[in-house]
């Protein structure tokens, strides 16, 4: 007996027309994002599959498979998973704090046998859904200004201290700022906007001094002076501004990046492959490279505008944050417009897990597209 005849037609329909709501183009982008990460991995790893270029085109199959069949889950399951997501990420975190593994001076990974994985990815997820199902039975009133904003507060600030205290600073205030913007996007008072954001801005640099650990400290006054320890601390922006501006306006040719070639570029397959892709194709290919990085943006918050939910509206307008926030923070960091956070650049930089997360969180976008009619039960926030 055939796998068609143990499906009822009802079935065999409804799944057809499911694929045939995703978004193709969107998919499109997507690959050939990773396409060119493909290529640029194969490129800086010598004109070879290995170590990087191989694993990463594997790795984005199988998100790609995982995402299209997230796609077709229905938004009544993400409804529900919502809370326990958000609490098993935060469980996660607090056991990382007791019995994490350290590594390179910071405690962010637990293993289980001989597999690791760090919780602060899942809170990537897990707070934008959180905050979703918050938002989708709060009032206006309780989204623009009154005493319940301390529960998006807490929502965003208990795993923003956890990931912080390990320390990763990146992935803390990726974390931050999505839940701002998604405060944000919810309808927040400008007047409470500025009353965190001008205390917040004076803070900035008694945290910077006082605040942060020494390595932290020492890359925020690179970033401000670069040429002072060019050798040392700022050799990082050093070379990577070097890689962005002899690429010129059209590159040197594939593989013909000397900084990366000859292991000036640090990181030049996590968080500087942008700085790798400027050289080798210039300011065309560069600029190429982040209009799909705007388009994938465009068309998530398109599909955000489109669902009838609010729930739906809200988690696909906080994964597109988490990612345009990927993009413009790398970016900003290889050009030497903001400190190096290790912020990579999703999809082009070697990595399963930022990859996985981002390809989950598309299959959330993707579920809105396919099922954006579909009408959720309001409720109480919290419940």
């Amino acid at each position: 007996m055939t796998a068609s005849a143990l499906t009822r037609p009802g079935e065999r329909e409804r799944l057809s027309t499911k694929l045939g709501e995703i978004d193709w183009r969107f998919v499109v982008l997507l690959c050939a994002v990773a396409g060119a990460g493909t290529a640029m991995l194969y490129s800086v790893g010598g004109a070879s599959w290995e170590p990087w270029a191989g694993k990463h085109l594997v790795r984005f199959g199988v998100c790609l498979v995982l995402m299209l069949g997230l796609a077709l889950v229905d938004p009544r399951y993400w409804f529900r998973a919502a809370w326990p997501v958000y609490v098993v990420g935060l469980l996660l975190l607090v056991a990382v704090e007791l019995f994490g593994d350290t590594r390179l001076g910071a405690q962010r990974w637990l293993s289980i046998g001989s597999f690791s994985f760090q919780p602060s990815e899942i809170m990537k997820i897990g707070v934008v859904l959180a905050l979703a199902r918050y938002y989708h039975g709060a009032s206006a009133q309780d989204a623009r200004f009154s005493w319940k904003l301390i529960y998006p507060v807490a929502i965003i600030g208990a795993p923003f201290i956890l990931v912080a205290h390990q320390p990763d600073l990146g992935t803390a205030m990726l974390i931050g700022l999505t839940g701002a913007a998604m405060m944000f996007m919810a309808g927040l008072d400008w007047k409470v906007i500025a009353g965190v954001t001008i205390p917040a801005a004076v803070a900035v640099p008694f945290y910077v001094m006082f605040g942060m650990h020494d390595y932290q400290r020492h890359r925020v006054l690179t970033f401000l002076s670069p040429e002072s320890d060019p050798s040392g601390t700022g050799y990082h922006i050093t070379q990577s501004k070097i890689a962005l501006g002899s690429g010129g306006l059209l590159g040197k040719g594939y593989g013909l990046g000397s900084q990366s070639q000859l292991e000036f570029l640090p990181e030049k397959q996590t968080d500087f492959i942008f700085a790798a892709v400027s050289e080798e194709f210039g300011f065309v290919g560069s600029f190429t490279l982040l209009l799909c990085y705007a388009a994938i943006i465009l068309i998530a918050l398109r599909i955000a505008s489109l669902s009838h939910s609010h729930f739906g509206r809200m988690a696909t307008a906080g994964v597109t944050s988490t990612f345009a926030l990927y993009v413009l923070i790398n970016a900003a960091m290889v050009m030497g417009l903001a400190p190096v956070v290790g912020v990579p650049m999703p999809l082009l930089s070697y990595g399963g897990t930022v990859m996985v997360t981002v390809m989950i969180g598309f299959g959330l976008v993707m579920s809105t597209r396919v099922h954006r009619y579909a009408e959720l039960p309001k409720g109480h926030g919290l419940i």
